[in-house]
């Protein structure tokens, strides 16, 4: 889980995680399950392509409702 948030800077790194708890937290999940692992890393890779932190967590929960 640490690994993919290597390539980011700190700031990403706290876009990424607050955006992930909040998903998590919304769907009654722990950031340690798979789910919430999977999402860190769709976030990082969102965050990377530098997709707009307003639209970060409606994009998550796009993607992952997808899968």
């Amino acid at each position: 889980m640490l690994l993919s948030l290597i390539a980011l800077n700190d700031d990403e790194i706290t876009i990424v995680t607050d955006v992930v708890r909040q998903w998590c937290c919304e769907r009654k999940l722990d950031i340690d399950s798979i789910e919430g692992r999977r999402a860190i890393t769709i976030a990082v890779d969102l965050v990377q392509m530098n997709i707009d932190c307003d639209r970060l967590f409606a994009e998550l929960s796009k993607q992952l409702d997808h899968q």
